[in-house]
């Protein structure tokens, strides 16, 4: 391929790369499949590969190796995604960076969490922020673990709170607090008020979890527990939400952790 193909020239892709499609790559990058990042975009699935596909001309390589069964970057990707991403970034800090010249700090700090996160140290620095940056805004989302990690390392968020099973070498990390988890049921179910039992008694019961209760998931200590109580291989009911895991268990679905 000659140097001076007119498709690299530096020039023509900055003056045509549009920033819009840069965002819909790093979301598509961060994702499973086309249709799991349209989603996350809030389109529709055809916009979304029109989109990769009108960013791939631009460019003059091809991203993503989109074969039946197959979505992942190519080199050519992978190195587009970590420009991206750093591009992403320093676009999202705009908004702080040209705010009124004033003493006064503004801005907006958003937060990505995992379900249900009860940490009374958080509680406390949400009011201490507040209380000393009343001009500042906050908004706090709800994703699994792992999306709460993958929107910090895509810098479309300040910071996270989730259960953490390998750290990504590229972000810091606090250790706040340590989850606990047990295996519970519902008043409908057999072993449901029995005081007397064992492990054997377990056996073979349905299960309901959560999405990331998998050996190569951040909840492998939880999969791991489910495994050595021998519980029955058939999950009843999925969530990646705490609160609905726990109304399933409830409803008498299954055993499972909480």
């Amino acid at each position: 391929m000659s140097p001076n193909d007119p498709r690299f020239d530096p020039d023509r892709i900055a003056r045509e790369l549009d920033w819009n499609l840069l965002r819909t790559f790093v979301v598509l990058a961060d994702s499973h499949s086309i249709t799991d990042a349209a989603g996350r975009l809030g389109l529709r699935q055809p916009s979304a590969s029109a989109a990769l596909k009108k960013l791939e001309d631009r460019i003059g390589r091809r991203l993503v190796d989109r074969r039946p069964g197959r979505f992942e970057l190519t080199d050519a990707g992978r190195l587009l995604y970590r420009e991206a991403v750093e591009i992403n970034g320093s676009v999202l800090r705009l908004s702080t960076l040209l705010r009124e010249m004033t003493d006064e700090v503004r801005g907006h700090v958003k937060i990505t969490v995992a379900s249900h996160v009860v940490c009374p140290l958080f509680d406390d620095v949400l009011a201490q922020f507040h209380r000393d940056y009343p001009g500042a805004s906050l908004s706090i989302e709800v994703h699994s673990s792992a999306d709460a990690i993958a929107e910090v390392a895509a810098k479309r968020a300040s910071f996270a709170m989730c259960l953490v099973q390998e750290p990504n070498p590229k972000l810091e990390y606090r250790r706040l607090y340590r989850e606990y988890f047990g295996l519970f049921c519902g008043p409908t179910h057999p072993l449901f008020g029995r005081r007397d039992l064992t492990q054997p008694d377990l056996a073979g019961h349905s299960t309901v979890s959560f999405e990331t209760d998998r050996l190569q998931d951040v909840l492998k200590p939880v999969t791991m527990m489910r495994v050595q109580a021998e519980l029955g291989e058939r999950i009843t009911g999925l969530s990646s939400h705490l609160e609905e895991v726990r109304r399933m268990i409830v409803a008498g679905l299954g055993v499972g952790p909480l």
